[in-house]
């Protein structure tokens, strides 16, 4: 009796375990085919692991498009700021800068995020 609910037991962790492998290969995190809550949720947790001098591409290849976006020339600098939702304020359906959580660029590469960047954008001159 015990070695026929092993079996069984083995067997259905081994369905389990086919199951989520199947699941994690054709269903991997793609930020642009999420709803609004799981999109929050993920940038959350992207954001949380980035780090300064980050390449813009390699930000838009983990998190996709930003939900909003900016940008200026100033001299021979570039200067870019994108903004990805993380939290939700208004059932409106329209994602605002409140709603956002900014970076910024520059010259491609990830210099500031969070409180304060996007004065630190408009402030640059």
């Amino acid at each position: 009796m015990n070695k026929k609910i092993i079996k069984r037991a083995a067997i259905g962790f081994g369905i389990y375990l086919i199951f989520a492998a199947l699941v994690l290969v054709f269903y991997p995190d793609d930020p642009d085919s999420m709803d609004w809550r799981d999109r929050e949720q993920y940038n959350k947790v992207q954001i949380g692991k980035l780090e300064l001098g980050t390449q813009r591409q390699n930000i838009i290849e983990l998190m996709g498009a930003p939900d909003i976006s900016e940008a200026k020339q100033i001299g021979d600098q570039r200067v870019q700021i994108m903004f990805y939702r993380t939290q939700h304020m208004e059932s409106d359906g329209i994602t605002t800068m409140n709603e956002c959580t900014p970076l910024l660029f520059e010259n491609d590469v990830l210099i500031a995020w969070g409180d304060g960047t996007y004065q630190q954008y408009t402030d640059w001159q």
